[in-house]
């Protein structure tokens, strides 16, 4: 049994409890929102934000009965920016299938979106619990600046490592920190767990992020459930292709940059174009960099006492290092 597999056989009680507050918790009131909720919602996502944030609190010792309730906050904010930013980047596949906006339409896309973050502020606000409502505001803050941030340097070659990790902390980090962080305020666990739990999901959302960014490099669409050099044809530089931009002759920089400047690239050129940017060292470097962030993460998770929570915890954070899609 791989990782992947066994982690899902440790926690399919939980996922189950989760599917099933993901349906009842949507209330929307027109048929047509509830289509595209659902053409999002449940067309094969991982759950693992709500995952997260059930997993932490049990590692916290809750044992209240309002935590599945509360995990789908997490993954209906992941719709949602998954609605507007396959709109935004004009993205004809999400998770081997059309995107929503491709099926319903622009405006359609957009409204469900901002449906389901209103609902997941409106479940956050059901805890009366003025820094759990305050820390998921800030969360949709954040993901939306990251947003508009990568938009804003969309194309631009002379993206630095910096604003990349900036970006990626905003787009992806805070919310996996968010589901973490809550979940122990939810258990009233002391502050150094919470500050733990919130260091190990920061950790874990970066490494996520980055190996996301490598699979458009290294893996083939039905693996990957979208369109393999997607990244680049939607003008996104990603921590890969900064390194090895860097790091090249200018010769090979010059033909580099023209293929990622140019959205009609072909697959031979892409082919190329992936070939350098491992012979240059961008493959590495980024899997390093992921592989250090998980180390930091499970650094976090050690601090707790030894349990087959803290085990799964553990489990998760090399899955996203070692995931292949």
């Amino acid at each position: 049994m791989d990782l992947k597999q066994r982690i899902l056989e440790l926690v399919k009680d939980d996922l189950g409890a989760i599917e099933k507050a993901l349906k009842d918790n949507l209330h929307p009131n027109l048929e047509l929102v509830s289509q595209v909720a659902n053409h999002i919602l449940f067309s094969g996502g991982k759950r693992l934000r709500p995952l997260l944030m059930v997993l932490s609190a049990r590692l916290c010792g809750y044992n209240g009965d309002y935590d599945k309730t509360f995990s789908v906050i997490f993954e209906y904010l992941h719709a949602a920016t998954l609605l507007h930013d396959d709109l935004v980047d004009d993205a004809s596949m999400r998770r081997g299938a059309p995107a929503a906006h491709t099926v319903y339409g622009n405006e359609t896309a957009v409204l469900v979106g901002d449906f389901l973050l209103a609902r997941g502020l409106s479940i956050a606000a059901d805890t009366d619990e003025p820094r759990i409502i305050k820390i998921i505001s800030e969360i949709t803050e954040n993901m939306s600046q990251g947003e508009i941030h990568q938009l804003a340097r969309k194309g631009m070659l002379d993206l630095s490592e910096a604003e990349y990790m900036d970006i990626i902390r905003s787009k992806t980090a805070v919310l996996f920190q968010g589901a973490c962080r809550i979940s122990a305020i939810l258990a009233d666990a002391s502050p150094e767990k919470e500050n733990l739990l919130a260091s190990y999901g920061y950790h874990l959302g970066m490494a996520f992020q980055m190996v996301d960014d490598l699979l458009d490099y290294t893996f083939d669409s039905d693996k990957l459930g979208k369109n393999v050099g997607a990244d680049l044809k939607e003008g996104k530089l990603t921590l890969p292709v900064i390194k090895a931009l860097s790091e090249s002759t200018p010769d090979d920089r010059k033909l580099m940059q023209k293929i990622v400047q140019n959205e009609g690239f072909t697959d031979k050129e892409f082919d190329w174009l992936a070939q350098k940017i491992e012979s240059y060292g961008g493959i590495q470097y980024a899997q390093d960099i992921a592989s250090n962030h998980i180390k930091d993460a499970c650094q976090a998770l050690a601090a707790f006492p030894p349990s087959p929570t803290r085990d799964i915890l553990g489990d998760i954070a090399q899955y996203a290092l070692e995931r292949k899609n």
